[in-house]
Formats: structure tokens, C-alpha cells, sequence
């Protein structure tokens, strides 16, 4: 049962479950503290209030505001409070209506007021239309540009060299003159097609190493992080999407078996988030900014497969925690303007929005049901193959690779290169063979034979090896620090699979013409369209690589725009729903989030731990009082860099709750006390609140205290501000014009959100996900008890999970080691594989430097001394104690950040989430 408190009401009968959020305490009085609906009225009614301020009052207090939203904005590896966002968005608008309402009385209101206001109002539409003229130009482009360097490995265009293979041979089916192959020699063609690998594989991993290396991967997993909340600094900015921009073209023409389509999300985020920044209204605040982001992450994926509606869902679906109606609303006009644009722009001069898209006009019968079915069991299959084995060589990749990253992705490229170009629907591009792959055989164009009779045997073997090579390099790829998504390889897997049981299907109907089981099939007319099933897996593939469904149904379904082939769609998909569902939930972009150890609460799981919030809370916290303790004290504090917010009580012994004051605000309150006076170091600090928010304080050669403006930074707290009618410097900071004490009541939030030891910690769970704050204080009568954040929920939710599989593998194994026993084989495995690539590669390079008669050395540059994990210098927040964790790796300072390095962290196999990061929490 939940139930919300009021004042006076603390010591009544035995109270239930609760949850509230806490009040101004006055001295040795417990009271309950409201709601959190509560929490808004009292701000709306404070900001009523406010209207008694002078004019220098607002002034000075929308200066600290400003201040400290200024240095939050750089704080890295934090989590954003949406209580107090949302609090603060509605303290704005209260302030436009009531400065409105003056200009009406007084006269004042005349038709600049009413353009600004106008203004105001359409600003999020039309910075949403900005943004998606913006996603769409830049995915033209990206397309142009990716095709170009596909082709101009295999050869060039004669008349012009800018053009690809299809602009060259224009209306041509099978090739032209004016295209023409590099040399007449087919080992020559090979070793050039393998340089230029090399060379676009070396050059993007470069880009991404010296410039921008959040631009590596994909980004899902992190924007999905950032959606939520997570503050990731420089994830979203300008560099990494020019470098993103410029990088991707080149990895995708590399050959790597990695997709553009990912990427496209990231991109068309940094877009919006930089974009967004130009206009205060979403620099401010950061609930706002997350709706132009999740709107975003629509277009990406609508000009990624030219599927608007798609996108939506797939926002909806996957990106967004939180998707309210005006969020969809942005959302649909912001992939329709991006959408839009890149058909204008018509890339490929056929009026498609993606090479692959393709129409069907035939139907299906339904004893193909069962293939389809088939179809629907390897997506499920292969999504959860692929995740468990490209964990672990992520894992192998972090702690041994770090340092290699260009040299990584340039090996990889040229293995690629390599064992690829034998084969001829791996020689091309991945679209330009799903293109192939999808279309029926009648009137169009027949690639390599893949139509005719006598040669199916060898285009069945061609695909099934196909099928494999490619499974085998997406598992190795994806992750490497290059721009990787994993969306369009998990396609074309599904394609080539797809198209060899389509080809069998029709032998088998050629060959049994007459047999009952096809007896749906009518004569003379083609009954078996090898295309459709290659278009069903790759829609199998993607569902079981993503964990989604319902987007992915309507991508496929706006790809083809074949009403008739939804249900088979809908039937695969949710076979491999089902399918992957057995092997545990949560895409890829899941197990990335699991294992980079960001603190996010899916809202798709269902979590049935049956414990009370107090198993999970931190319960040695570090408190301030409201008064006694020193500025030295104070600074002491700071100085630890540990914590990144202090609960304020009324002493240390009775522990009453008081309120929250978060590190930077408290920082700033220092620095601005300090440069306004001098200030001894034992003046005592106050962080009382006021006894009332009617009262009106004065003390001798004070400034007059009124009643104010709830005053609400950009992302961490909320705090009740007493601005003053006096714009003295000692109005910032101090009620007292002695240099021996300091008020730092005004940064005080005296609200912060708080439950009860028994709540149970599902409840906690759920409310971080529905209400988004950092810090959840636990108190019992109004003593804190302690604290919890989303990290402690997981850390707890991690250990139950490590239990139980123990408890599992004991009763199978007859003791309690099995994961224990199965993850150092694991390192032991990673340490083998890891010491043979090492004598390899002093194999080569010996031979390198024989050959060259020693002028090439490549062992000084493989023999630098190995990092375990991601090196470099990082910073975490640990919002677990709301400390921040350091990390001080060996690497150089241009090393690869993921955001999660730690110094004790082993490569771990997240697949059933035993472990979880060492670095998570920090006593």
C-alpha cells in the first residue's frame, strides 16, 4: 500500500508503505513530508509568491541559475534529475504567464510581445523541422558518397570518374563499357580491392581515434542511456558528428561487415542535440532536449530504411523510456521532414528511399507457413549466437586490444577483403546484395545466375558459406572503433539464408509438381518466389539481433508496400520472438548497455525481488548538518572528490531530514562566498531553511530574506531561493555581514525525494523509472536512514541473478563453481588466443623487417606494453554513493574511452548477467 503523508502527520498511527517526497523540517518537529505532486504545488505556490520580488532580486538570482546550469552542462558520467527538470519547466512557464499578465495591465502587450510569444510557442516545431531537413540532407549525402566507394573498389567510370556503377551504367541491367574494372588481370583487381579496404578501414579509424572516438560503433546503447538520463559528455556533440559523418562512408566502404543504419540514429542525435543548442529554450532544460532527441532517433531510422512510421515505433519500441503523445507527435513530424527531404534529394535517381526497397505482386500460400516458420527459429537462433559470442570478443577486446584499435580495424578490414572477395555475393556492397537477394527472378535482373535452373545447387552453397563467413565477421566486427552498426549485416545474413531456402523450396515444388502438399499452387504461374523469403530473413535476423517486433514488421512492410505479405512477416517475427526469448531478454543494444555497466532500468523487464528498499540502500552515508560545521569542514568535503551530493540534517545525532544539497551547488556557493568577501576558515555554515516560507527574516546589517522564486538548476536540484531586495554581493551567500558565518540555505533542496525503508525495492525501481531521480533518500519518522540509486537497484538486482544461476549450476553440477569454474576458462581461453596473435605478430613482423633489410620495424610499434582494460584517464559517477569513480589507466592520453573504464574490471561474459562491473559502486 502507498500512501502520501502530510505535515504534523509523522507520529499518528503505524503508517504503511510510503513513499513521499520530504518538506521543510522545522526544528525538532517530525513531520512527514508530501507527495510529489506536492512538490509542484509548493513550487507554483512559491513562485506566486515571488511575484514581491524587485526587479534586482530576479536579476541576481537568474545569474546563479545560469552559473551553475553552466557547470553542470560539463559534468561528465552523471545522471539527470526529472523531477527537478520538470519542476523547473514549470516554473518558467508560471514566470512568462505572470510577466505577461503585467504587460496586459499595464498596457504594454502589443505586437512584439505577441510575435515573441508566438515565437515561443512554435519553437519545438520548428526546431524539430530544422533538424529533419538537416538528418535528411546529411543521409543523402552519406548514401552518395558510401556507394561511390563501395564501387571504386571492383573499378571507375571512364566518362566520369565521380560516378558508381550504376550512375555509370545507367538504365543498363548487367554492366556497361563505361564501367570498367581496375585491370584485365583478376589477381591484380584482387590485390587492389584488398589496398583499398586497408586504406578506407585505416583512414576511419584514424578519424575516430584522433578526433572524435565516441563517433566509434554504433550508439545505440548509449543514446538509449542518454534518453533516460545519463549524461555523457561530448557523446552528442559537433566533432563526433562531423567525424561520424565522414568516418561512416569509409568504414561501410571498407567492407567491414558493419552497417550504416546504427550509426544513422547516432547521427541524426548529434544533429538534433546541436541543433537544439542554438535555441535557450532547449539548452536549458533537459526534459526538453529529450523529446527533440527521441524524435531524432525516429528520422535516423526512417531515412536509414526509408520507413517513417517505422521509425516512430522503433523510437517507441526501443530508444525511449519515457514517449508521451506530444513526444510521438514530434517524433512523426520529425522523420516525415527528414524522410521527405532525402526523397527530394533522390540519392539514387529511382524515386527509392533505401537501394533495397522492393515490390512484390504476387501472394503466398499457406503451406509455405512452415518455411516461414524455419525462418522465424534461425533469427532467433542466430540473434542469440551472435550476442553471446560478440560479447566475448568485446570483453577480448577490452582488456587486450585497446591499444590497437587502428591497426585492429585495418586487420580486420583486409581479412575481410580477403576471404570475401571469392565470393561473389560478399564481393558486394551488403545493400546492393540484399537489392539482389530480394528481388522475384521474372523481369529482373539475373546476378551471377542466381535464376537459373542448372545452378542452384552451386548459388544454395555460395549463399549457405555466405551465411557463415558473414556471421563469423559481424561477430568479430561489430565493436571494433570504427562507425559499426549491426543492422544491416544481421539483414543480409538473414537475405542469403532467407534465398537458399527459397531456392530449395522452388526445386522442391519443380521437382513434386503434382504432390498434395503444393497442391495450392496453380498452373503455369510461378508458384515459389525465392525473393519473399530472402525479404522474411532478413526481417527474422534483425528482430532476433534487436529483441524488436512490432517495428521491425512495419519497417519490412513500408519497404516492400505489399499489404500481403504482412501476416508472414508477422508470423516470422514472432517466431523468433519466441525463439530468442529462450535465451534470455534484451537485444544487443541491451547486453551493450549491461556491459558497459550504465546505470539504466529497462522498462521491459519485470522484476520480482521481494525485498524491501533498505536490502539495497547505501546505509553509511555522509551528512552535513544544518549547522555546526565548519567551512574547512566544507572544503575538506569538496576536496575528497567522492561524493556528489549531501543530505542535510538537523544534527548527527538525532539524523532528522532536512533536505539534499547536490556537490556543485555546493561548490559554487564556496566559490562565489569566496570571491564576494574574506572569509575565515572556521565560519560556521548554515543550511537550515527558513522556519517559514511566510516569514520574513531580518537581522541587524542584514538584507531583507522575502519569500522567492523556487530557484531550479538544469539537472540536479532543486532549491527554494530567498533572493533579496538588495543586489549587494553578501546577498549570494550570506544572511550575515560577519565573515564567521555562511547561509547556504537558498542552495538547500529541501524536497528531495524520499521513501520509506519497507517500500519494496520494485517499487523503487519503478519510481526511477517513471519520476527520474538521482538520489531516492530512505527515511524512517523523518531519520535518515540512508540512500539509493538506480546503480544500487542494479547492483542488487546483479547479485540476486549471480545467486540464483550458482544455486542452478550447483544442483546440475553437484556444487556451487560452475560460473565460477566457466569464467576463468574463459580468461584462460582469452589469455592463450591473446599470447598466440602476440607470436604472430613478431613472426611477421621479423619477416617484415628481413625483407626490408631492416628499415621497417614493425615489433616497436606491436611490442607497447599492454593495457587491461580501456586506458587512458577517465571519470565515473558513481551514482551508487554519488561518488565519483577515477580511473587512472597506463594508456596514452589519445586512448579510446568508453566512459566505463575501471582499474579492477575483467572482460566479462554478460549473457546471463552473472557479474556486475567492479566499478559500479564505491564505499
Amino acid at each position: 500500500m502507498i500512501s502520501r503523508g502530510g505535515p504534523g502527520a509523522m507520529n499518528s498511527q503505524p503508517r504503511s508503505t510510503s513513499f513521499s517526497t520530504s518538506a521543510p523540517q522545522i526544528p525538532n518537529q517530525r513531520a512527514r513530508r508530501p507527495s510529489v505532486s506536492s512538490r509542484f504545488s509548493y513550487a507554483v505556490s512559491i513562485a506566486e509568491q515571488g511575484e514581491a520580488q524587485t526587479a534586482q532580486g530576479v536579476a541576481a538570482q537568474h545569474q546563479i541559475e545560469e552559473e551553475i546550469a553552466q557547470i553542470k552542462r560539463y559534468e561528465d558520467f552523471t545522471t539527470i534529475d526529472w523531477v527537478q527538470d520538470a519542476a523547473r519547466e514549470q516554473l518558467r512557464r508560471k514566470a512568462r504567464r505572470k510577466r505577461n499578465a503585467g504587460l496586459w495591465d499595464a498596457g504594454r502587450f502589443d505586437w512584439r510581445h505577441r510575435i515573441r510569444e508566438s515565437y515561443d510557442a512554435a519553437q519545438g516545431w520548428i526546431v524539430v523541422t530544422i533538424i529533419g531537413a538537416a538528418i535528411g540532407v546529411n543521409a543523402a549525402f552519406l548514401n552518395i558518397i558510401t556507394e561511390w566507394l563501395a564501387d571504386i573498389k571492383l573499378g571507375h567510370c571512364k566518362t566520369a570518374f565521380y560516378l558508381n556503377e550504376n550512375f555509370c551504367c545507367w538504365g543498363e541491367d548487367n554492366g556497361c563499357d563505361d564501367w570498367q574494372k581496375w585491370t584485365g588481370f583478376s589477381p591484380i583487381n584482387y590485390l587492389i580491392y584488398i589496398l583499398f579496404a586497408i586504406l578506407f578501414a585505416c583512414t576511419s579509424a584514424t578519424l575516430v581515434r584522433s578526433y572524435a572516438p565516441y563517433a566509434a560503433g554504433s550508439g545505440i546503447s548509449e543514446i538509449k542511456c542518454i534518453i533516460a538520463g545519463f549524461v555523457m559528455k561530448g557523446f552528442l556533440g559537433f566533432w563526433t558528428l562531423v567525424i561520424k559523418s565522414l568516418a561512416l562512408p569509409l568504414a561501410i566502404g571498407s567492407g567491414l561487415s558493419v552497417g550504416k543504419e546504427g550509426p544513422s540514429v547516432h547521427y541524426a542525435v548529434c544533429t538534433g542535440n546541436v541543433i537544439s543548442r542554438l535555441f535557450a529554450k532547449y539548452r536549458r532544460n533537459a526534459s526538453k532536449t529529450r523529446e527533440i532527441l527521441s524524435a531524432c532517433a525516429a528520422a535516423g531510422v526512417a531515412v536509414a530504411f526509408g520507413s517513417p512510421i517505422g521509425g516512430v515505433l522503433f523510437s517507441l519500441e526501443e530508444m525511449s523510456s519515457y514517449f508521451p503523445l506530444k513526444t510521438m507527435w514530434r517524433s512523426y513530424f520529425c522523420a516525415l521532414v527528414a524522410t521527405a527531404v532525402l526523397s527530394a534529394m533522390n540519392p539514387f535517381r529511382t524515386g527509392q528511399l533505401v537501394m533495397f526497397q522492393v515490390h512484390y505482386d504476387r501472394s503466398w500460400h499457406f503451406f509455405e507457413i512452415l518455411f516461414f516458420i524455419l525462418l522465424g527459429i534461425f533469427g532467433g537462433l542466430y540473434g542469440a549466437f551472435v550476442m553471446k559470442w560478440n560479447l566475448r570478443v568485446q570483453a577480448f577486446r577490452k582488456r587486450y586490444l585497446t591499444n590497437y584499435a587502428i591497426l585492429e580495424a585495418t586487420l580486420l578490414a583486409a581479412a575481410t577483403a580477403i576471404v570475401c572477395y571469392p565470393n561473389s555475393f560478399l564481393r558486394i556492397d551488403m545493400t546492393e546484395s540484399m537489392e539482389i537477394l530480394f528481388l522475384e527472378c521474372e523481369g529482373a535482373e539475373d546476378y551471377q545466375g542466381l535464376c537459373e535452373r542448372d545452378r542452384r545447387f552451386r548459388n544454395v552453397v555460395s549463399l549457405l558459406l555466405a551465411t557463415v563467413i558473414r556471421i563469423f565477421f559481424v561477430i568479430i566486427s561489430y565493436g571494433c572503433k570504427v562507425p559499426a552498426g549491426i543492422f544491416v549485416p544481421s539483414m543480409a545474413i538473414g537475405a542469403s539464408f532467407g534465398r537458399s531456402v527459397g531456392i530449395i523450396v522452388q526445386a522442391l515444388h519443380e521437382a513434386n509438381p503434382q504432390s498434395p502438399f503444393f497442391a495450392a499452387c496453380l498452373p503455369d504461374v510461378p508458384c515459389i518466389t525465392p525473393g519473399t523469403y530472402a525479404f522474411l530473413g532478413a526481417a527474422a535476423a534483425l528482430s532476433g539481433i534487436m529483441h524488436i517486433t512490432v517495428s521491425v514488421v512495419v519497417i519490412m512492410f513500408e519497404l516492400t508496400g505489399a499489404l500481403t505479405y504482412i501476416l508472414p512477416t508477422m508470423i516470422v517475427v514472432g517466431v523468433t520472438k519466441a525463439v530468442s526469448e529462450l535465451f534470455g531478454k534484451g537485444g544487443i543494444a541491451d547486453r551493450m548497455i549491461w556491459f558497459s555497466g550504465f546505470p539504466f532500468l529497462d522498462n521491459k523487464e519485470d522484476h520480482n525481488l521481494g525485498v524491501p528498499v533498505s536490502h539495497a540502500m547505501i546505509k553509511d552515508v555522509t551528512s552535513i548538518p544544518t549547522n555546526g560545521m565548519t567551512l574547512q569542514r566544507i572544503e575538506a568535503l569538496l576536496a575528497e572528490d567522492n561524493y556528489q551530493g549531501f543530505p542535510i540534517v538537523e544534527d548527527e545525532h538525532s539524523k532528522i531530514l532536512v533536505g539534499y544539497i547536490g556537490r556543485t551547488e555546493l561548490r559554487y556557493a564556496v566559490d562565489r562566498a569566496k570571491r564576494e568577501r574574506t572569509l575565515s576558515p572556521q565560519a560556521k555554515c548554515t543550511f537550515a531553511p527558513p522556519p517559514s516560507a511566510d516569514t520574513i527574516t531580518t537581522t541587524p546589517g542584514a538584507d531583507i530574506i522575502t519569500p522567492g522564486l523556487a530557484r531550479m538548476d538544469s539537472f540536479n536540484t532543486i532549491s527554494f531561493a530567498e533572493p533579496t531586495t538588495n543586489a549587494s554581493a553578501s546577498s549570494f551567500a550570506s544572511s550575515s555581514s560577519s565573515s564567521n558565518s555562511i547561509n547556504f540555505s537558498r542552495y538547500v533542496d529541501t524536497t528531495p525525494v524520499s521513501a520509506h525503508p519497507r517500500l519494496p525495492l520494485e517499487t523503487v525501481m519503478e519510481l526511477f523509472r517513471k519520476i527520474g531521480p538521482r538520489v531516492i533518500l530512505i527515511e524512517y519518522h523523518g531519520k535518515l536512514m540512508g540512500l539509493v540509486t538506480v546503480k544500487d537497484c542494479l547492483k542488487y538486482q546483479f547479485k540476486v541473478e549471480a545467486m540464483e544461476e550458482v544455486a542452478n549450476n550447483g544442483q546440475h553440477s553437484g556444487h556451487g563453481q560452475g560460473n565460477g569454474a566457466e569464467h576463468q576458462g574463459n580468461i584462460s581461453n582469452d589469455e592463450r588466443l591473446w599470447e598466440l596473435m602476440q607470436r604472430v605478430a613478431g613472426w611477421v613482423s621479423d619477416k617484415v623487417s628481413i625483407a626490408s633489410g631492416g628499415r621497417i620495424r614493425l615489433r616497436d610499434s606491436l611490442d607497447l606494453p599492454r593495457e587491461t582494460l580501456a586506458g587512458g584517464t577517465g571519470a565515473r559517477v558513481d551514482s551508487g554513493t554519488n561518488r565519483t569513480v577515477r580511473s587512472q589507466g597506463g594508456g596514452r592520453d589519445d586512448q579510446i574511452l568508453d566512459g566505463t573504464e575501471d582499474e579492477d574490471e575483467d572482460g566479462v561474459e554478460l549473457e546471463n548477467r552473472q557479474r556486475y562491473p567492479h566499478g559500479s559502486t564505491s564505499r
